[in-house]
């Protein structure tokens, strides 16, 4: 008889972990709070407009694909996707008449540098092969490994191919060396919030993200994000997976610093192996109640932790296409971004915000009423925990009268406030209270030096066996394709530790 896993949430990198565990002979089963799959890559459906809830840029396609093919299935039978040229569209609040299109092909956006800064252009390609030698090494010796002991990463090997990559300072700091013009500097350095953190803060490690997409491209599921997560849903029970919604875990069951099952609705339901895919910091402080079994991660440790900022989220249904806004990504940068970076994470209220504007209806019109467009609108924010305001009416009718202000002066928006017929909003507290998101932090623990690679919790529990952990506060981080890459190493482990 196989060996029975439960795992706990059927976000993105849970739905992964259990198809690759029930395809490797397991017997899986899900126990997930809420009534659908995704967690966070979830649908919002209001008055026929249908919203991607989180997610919603779809980068290294491969990634998303793997856990298909693995299963032997035709993944674009599950998620068809395009690729999109241009990738998205940026407006700076102060030229809002001069809008700037990033585009797949190179030639394209070489032009597009050199328009902004001929000078820059060799600054561009310099960058891209520094910085994709960062990302090979990443990928062959970080992302996809785990880090569970210090000879992990200190040995001899990785001793000798480090210093050939030279990721040294902040995001900021290291594009600043190969470009001049602050507006490429922002529209480079920017895509460090994709995983919640400050180019201005953040290691350099991550500005491999831009060089990402200029690489491989940014690709659209028809149907949205959430196309991905009902596919995945689907996958699961065709292998044989089984999946329990409505169904809270209360605490993962551990006898001596052994998991052997979770507790829900107060019924002990057993289990050879747990994978969580629950936020870590909420796991460790609520799920794993016995204080062994915590390690070194003591409720004291996770209230001390970094964290990352949370949005403010706009879902507006409009009375009309938006034909005159080409594009389905839209970025509006503030040109006083590090002033904006540095009141998110110091808790303040924003007075000089960017945004993004997410148009999914223009490439699928099957998610909104004939004739009419979904607006998307995300703008980062504190999280719960660091804010120094509080999320009220008021709040949300300040956030919400910037961007609408915001927009009115960029083609195409001029009247959209009085277009809106239907919208709701998401809140940090509200990240906290439907996904268990510690302190409302979009995602998850901030990926700091001191919480990366080694430093950032792992796939196996540090305190207790059988139990293993997946998602975006653990090894390797945040986005859609790590937390897929977090699953894999997960079940790797699990699957080593049962041989």
């Amino acid at each position: 008889m196989s060996k029975k896993v439960i795992v706990i949430g059927a976000g993105v990198a849970g739905l992964a972990s259990a198809i690759r565990l029930q395809h490797a002979g397991y017997h899986v089963e899900i126990y997930e709070k809420e009534s659908t799959p995704g967690g966070k890559m979830n649908r919002l459906e209001m008055d026929g407009y249908q919203f991607d809830l989180g997610p919603s840029i779809v980068m290294m396609p491969e990634l998303y694909r793997e856990v298909f093919e693995l299963c032997g299935r035709y993944a674009d039978d599950y998620i068809p996707m395009e690729k999109l040229d241009p990738m998205y569209r940026v407006y700076f609040s102060d030229a809002p008449d001069e809008p700037i299109d990033i585009s797949a092909d190179l030639t394209e956006l070489t032009k597009t540098i050199g328009a902004i800064n001929e000078a820059d252009v060799e600054g561009f390609f310099t960058y891209m092969s520094d910085i994709y030698k960062g990302y090979t090494f990443a990928m062959e010796n970080i992302l996809n490994r785990p880090f569970h002991k210090r000879s992990d990463v200190y040995n001899l090997s990785m001793i000798k191919k480090a210093p050939k990559v030279k990721l040294i300072g902040t995001a900021d700091n290291f594009i600043g060396r190969y470009i001049e013009s602050e507006r490429l500097k922002q529209i480079f350095g920017f895509q460090t919030l994709y995983i919640g953190v400050s180019p201005f803060n953040g290691p350099s490690f991550y500005s491999m993200i831009p060089m990402i997409q200029f690489v491989y491209g940014i690709w659209f599921i028809k149907g949205g994000m959430y196309t991905m997560a009902a596919a995945m849903e689907r996958l699961f029970k065709e292998i044989g997976g089984t999946v329990h919604y409505g169904s809270a875990v209360q605490e993962i069951a551990i006898d001596d610093k052994q998991a052997n099952g979770i507790i829900v609705d107060d019924r002990k339901i057993e289990a050879d192996f747990v994978v969580c895919n629950a936020d870590f910091p909420y796991a460790m402080k609520h799920l794993v109640k016995a204080p062994k079994a915590k390690g070194k991660f003591t409720d004291k440790k996770i209230d001390g932790m970094k964290y990352s900022c949370s949005g403010f989220l706009m879902y507006l249904g409009m009375d009309r296409k938006y034909e005159d806004v080409e594009h389905v990504h839209n970025f509006i940068f503030n040109e006083k971004l590090e002033k904006n970076m540095q009141d998110i994470f110091d808790g303040r209220k924003l007075e000089h915000a960017s945004f993004y504007v997410y148009i999914a209806s223009k490439l699928d019109p099957s998610l909104a009423p004939e004739g009419k467009d979904g607006l998307y609108i995300l703008m980062p924010v504190s999280d719960v925990a660091t804010a120094d305001y509080e999320w009220n009416d008021e709040t949300v009718d300040y956030y919400r009268t910037y961007i609408l202000d915001t927009l009115k002066e960029i083609k195409g928006f001029e009247n959209i406030e009085q277009d809106i017929v239907t919208e709701t909003h998401f809140t940090p507290p509200e990240f906290e209270s439907r996904f268990n998101a510690y302190n409302g932090a979009a995602f998850g623990l901030q990926p700091t030096l001191s919480q990366s690679i080694h430093k950032r919790p792992q796939s196996k529990s540090p305190g207790c066996d059988n139990l293993y952990f997946t998602g975006s506060s653990t090894h390797p981080g945040a986005g859609v394709p790590i937390v897929l890459m977090s699953a894999k190493i997960a079940t790797d482990a699990l699957i080593k530790d049962d041989q």
